[in-house]
């Protein structure tokens, strides 16, 4: 296909309607945004009339760190966020990340090899292992040289592979550069082409967000020192790597990424050929890539294992409370009227209905189940709805209780399940830890 071709291609994918799947992601996202907002709510009012008030001031700051304001600024940086390039990435969240300050060209396969003759190591995906691992590492201070790093948005998507260099073992400081794969005939402004867009920057600490008041690391200022590591480690590692410099590709300028970091750039865009580089005959060995005989849980995303392992629970407790419950059962028994058994037997199904129905549907979901994950998020939205309701007419009282712990697990496992990794692992058909060659190739 000839270039002007690709270009109109991509304009013309720019310009399609959204698909049903994504406008279905869109409106349980808003939900699970709504239910977010009640829940810190409820547990915040509750919270205030007991004794015990600061010690509910944990799950609170968890549930608005993690589940509320992520959710208002994705909403609002929709809004106000050009979603065009010009120069800086996008949280998951929405919020304005860190800048674009390197570009290569090569394929998926010669940035491999030039990165790992560097010294450079890919970052494993985001699991409920990694992190697990990465929370350990850093209160045990353990080495973790692979530990996975935050999801960073370019071109509509997260970053397609990222590279890290550990500092003397230290998992709170290191080196480490995210990688885009631009799309075909997709030119920079003034024209010039690259293959690869990256963002490189250098970790410092571990702290608290400023924007989001999540526990995230801390960058170092100035991410033209980290741009020039990338380019000097992966040029001394191959004679055959090449590199250009596109002058005042944006103004120098100082600003904040999205966990509230100051950063300042000289405005420059060195550009890595890597077109030399001979790539091994078989593709290099990536961090990534788990075992073939490795289970299929290690490579569940985090927010999708969570929902599964919250609507595990909840099954368990309420069939542990039926099973318990004596004077339910005596009415089956005591019960000579076949409408009254009937009544029973519809409560039963009812009952199974929204308790075993997902958790079956959860199975589905983790074999990547498109339609089961969309059940799922209907049975548990008519769940939150059901309770909203008779909480608001006061047939229901939420206290400190097990009806309130209800409410939050299926509040917290729609805000997963409507998350974009648990949308993006029911849609890929691959894993997510495929070779990256093979990923570009889709």
């Amino acid at each position: 296909m000839t270039e002007p071709s690709h270009r109109r291609r991509w304009m013309l994918q720019m310009q399609q309607p959204v698909p049903p799947a994504t406008v279905f992601d869109r409106v349980a996202f808003l939900i699970g945004a709504a239910s977010a907002v009640w829940l810190a709510s409820i547990i915040a009012i509750q919270g205030v009339r007991t004794p015990w008030a600061l010690i509910w001031f944990i799950p609170i700051w968890a549930i608005t760190a993690y589940l509320v304001l992520p959710r208002l600024h994705r909403l609002l940086s929709d809004l106000y966020v050009p979603d065009y390039f010009f120069g800086r990435t996008r949280t998951s969240d929405g919020l304005l990340g860190d800048p674009v300050n390197l570009g290569v060209d090569g394929s998926a396969e010669q940035l491999d090899a030039a990165m790992a003759s560097a010294g450079w190591h890919h970052a494993d995906p985001i699991t409920a292992g990694s992190t697990w691992r990465i929370i350990t590492s850093t209160l045990t201070r353990r080495s973790y040289p692979t530990a996975p790093v935050s999801s960073l948005m370019l071109f509509g998507r997260r970053h397609d592979v990222a590279f890290q260099q550990e500092v003397e073992g230290n998992p709170k400081q290191r080196h480490h550069v995210r990688f885009w794969h631009c799309p075909p005939g997709w030119l920079l402004p003034g024209g010039a082409r690259v293959d690869w867009l990256g963002a490189a920057t250098y970790d410092t600490d571990v702290r608290l967000s400023l924007f989001t008041l999540q526990v995230t690391h801390r960058i170092d200022e100035n991410t033209d020192i980290e741009r020039d590591h990338v380019v000097e480690t992966v040029s001394a590692g191959d004679p055959a790597v090449q590199v250009r410099m596109l002058r005042d590709f944006t103004t120098g300028y100082h600003a904040r990424n999205g966990g509230g970091d100051r950063f300042v750039t000289d405005g420059n865009l060195p550009i890595l050929e890597v077109n030399e580089v001979l790539p091994p005959a078989l593709p290099p060995e990536s961090s990534t890539a788990e075992p073939a005989t490795a289970p299929a849980l290690l490579r569940v995303p985090l927010t999708v294992s969570a929902a599964v392992a919250l609507i595990a629970l909840v099954a368990l407790l309420q069939l542990i409370d039926v099973f318990a419950d004596r004077e339910f059962w005596s009415n089956f028994v005591d019960a000579d009227d076949i409408a009254v058994t009937a009544v029973l037997l519809v409560v039963v199904g009812i009952f199974v209905l929204f308790t075993v129905g997902p958790l079956v549907m959860s199975l589905f979901v983790l074999r990547r189940g498109r339609r089961s994950r969309a059940v799922l998020i209907a049975l548990i939205t008519v769940e939150i709805v059901v309770m909203a309701i008779d909480y608001l007419n006061g047939s229901t009282v939420l206290g400190l209780d097990w009806t309130l712990l209800a409410a939050s697990v299926q509040c917290i496992s729609l805000l997963c399940l409507s998350s974009e990794s648990a949308g993006a692992w029911v849609r890929r058909r691959t894993p997510e830890n495929q070779p990256l060659a093979s990923k570009i190739a889709e």
